[in-house]
């Protein structure tokens, strides 16, 4: 199936919640945090206003796959 612009734009403005992206990504919730402050994952977003829930953009994350993927793969 290819991509269509729309399912492009609407992959932008998603946001993910940690266990999703634990899934996508095969990491743990201790490893994202880890990395997220060595500056190596992308950083999470405010879901409400006292930052007790936050989410992802899933354009970011599957970005950040993508790179995992490029560096896997450089000889």
């Amino acid at each position: 199936m290819t991509a269509t612009p729309e399912m492009l734009q609407q992959r932008e403005l998603q946001i993910l919640r940690r266990r999703q992206v634990e899934e996508l990504t095969g990491l743990g919730r201790s490893t994202i945090y880890r990395e997220i402050s060595l500056d190596r994952f992308p950083k999470p977003i405010k879901l409400n206003p006292n930052g007790t829930s936050v989410g992802w953009l899933a354009s970011e994350i599957y970005a950040w796959i993508e790179a995992r993927i490029a560096d896997s793969r450089v000889a």
